[in-house]
C-alpha cells in the first residue's frame, strides 16, 4: 500500500517516458500480456468497461483497436499521464482517485486495472470501489507484476533490485521510481493471497494466470451479486 502523494508526484515526472521506459524493460512482453488482456475481455463481451489508472493509455488502447464496439472510459488520478493517453489517441478520459470514482453505483459490465491497483493506498478498498462500479454479474480483470518462484526467484529479484532501476534511471531521469518499483512488488499480493484479497470484497470466482514464469499475473473475477461482507483489517 502506496503513498498517494509520492505515486502522484513520481508518475507526473516520468509521464513523457513512460511508454518507452516500459517497452524497453519489458523487451516487448508487456505488449504480449496485454493482448492476453484483449482475449479475456473479448470473452465477455461488455458493453461498458472502465479502464482504472488507465495510465498513459496501453491498455485502453489495446481494448479499443481489437474491440471498438465496446465503450471504454480511461481514469487515472495523474493528469500528466492522461495527457500522454490523449496525445496518443485516447479521447474518453476522466481524471479521477481510484479509491473515490465519480461515477454512480453498478453503472459498467469490466473493469480493468493494468499495472495500477499496487500502487493504490489501500488495496482492500480500491477492490470494493471497482465492486461499486460494476454491475452484478460484472467483470473485474487485474494485471499486475508478480514474482517467480523456484530457479528464477533469486535472479529474478536481483535484477529488480539492482540492474532494472539503473537502466530505468537512465531512461526516465528518474531511478528512485524505479526503486519503488521493485518495493511495490515485493509488498503487492499475489496467487492466492490476491485471490482471497478480492473474493472477501465483494467478487467470487477469482482466479490467476501466471504470465511469462511469473513476472506478471492476471487476476479475474466476478462480481458477487449482492455485496458480501467485507473484512477491512
Amino acid at each position: 500500500m502506496q503513498n498517494p502523494e509520492f505515486v502522484h508526484a513520481t508518475f507526473s515526472a516520468i509521464a513523457p517516458r513512460y511508454v518507452t521506459a516500459n517497452h524497453i524493460l519489458s523487451m516487448g512482453i508487456d505488449i504480449a500480456w496485454r493482448q492476453r488482456v484483449v482475449q479475456l475481455v473479448a470473452e465477455w463481451k461488455p458493453a461498458r468497461l472502465l479502464d482504472i489508472a488507465t495510465g498513459t493509455g496501453d491498455l485502453a488502447l489495446a481494448l479499443t483497436r481489437a474491440l471498438p464496439e465496446i465503450d471504454i472510459l480511461g481514469t487515472d488520478f495523474c493528469q500528466p499521464m492522461l495527457d500522454v493517453a490523449a496525445a496518443r489517441g485516447l479521447c474518453n478520459l476522466l481524471q479521477a482517485d481510484a479509491m473515490n470514482l465519480p461515477l454512480p453505483d453498478a453503472s459498467f459490465d469490466a473493469a480493468t486495472v493494468a499495472f495500477g491497483l499496487r500502487n493504490m493506498a489501500d488495496y482492500a478498498a480500491a477492490i470494493r470501489e471497482f465492486r461499486r462500479i460494476l454491475k452484478p454479474g460484472g467483470h473485474l480483470l487485474i494485471l499486475d507484476f508478480s514474482l517467480p518462484e523456484g530457479i528464477l526467484s533469486s535472479p529474478y529479484r536481483y535484477y529488480l533490485h539492482h540492474i532494472l532501476p539503473r537502466i530505468a534511471g537512465w531512461i526516465t531521469r528518474r531511478p528512485d521510481a524505479y526503486t519503488y518499483l521493485g518495493d511495490s512488488i515485493e509488498q503487492f499480493p499475489r496467487g492466492k493471497a490476491m485471490c482471497s484479497l478480492i473474493e472477501t470484497n465483494g467478487f467470487i470466482e477469482a482466479r490467476t494466470e501466471q504470465l511469462s514464469g511469473g513476472i506478471a499475473a492476471i487476476y479475474t473475477a466476478t462480481c458477487a451479486d449482492e455485496p458480501e461482507p467485507v473484512f477491512t483489517a
